[in-house]
């Protein structure tokens, strides 16, 4: 079993910055694929940015140079950098990950999520 631990969120005024970490722990031998999806209140979840195991990374267009992604995998930490935020970022952040586990196996983990509201 693996565990997703987020944080970072929380209330920004537009034109600020904030950094989300999620830091995974449990039965790991690697990580693949670490990414951030976002949910707004009618919507639904839209990948934010990936990070792979080798450092590549894919953005939305709608972040794209204002957010990085980045990880530490040392740690099993992915963050997620965010700066000249806009009141249309708000939404609910979730972490994703792809574990490969001590077994071999593959599976996919979803942390708890962490509230980003970003005021006009």
């Amino acid at each position: 079993q693996v565990q997703l631990v987020e944080s970072g969120g929380g209330l920004v005024q537009a034109g600020g910055s904030l950094r989300l970490s999620c830091a995974a722990s449990g039965s790991i031998f690697s990580i693949n694929v670490m990414d951030w999806h976002r949910q707004a209140p009618g919507k639904q979840r839209e990948l934010v940015a990936a990070i792979t195991s080798g450092g590549s990374t894919n953005y939305a267009d709608s972040v794209k140079g204002r957010f990085t992604i980045s990880r530490d995998n040392a740690k099993n930490t992915v963050y997620l950098q965010m700066n000249s935020l806009k009141p249309e970022d708000t939404a609910v952040y979730y972490c994703h990950v792809n574990v490969v586990s001590v077994t071999g196996l593959f599976y996919n983990y979803w942390g708890q999520g962490t509230q980003v509201t970003v005021s006009s």
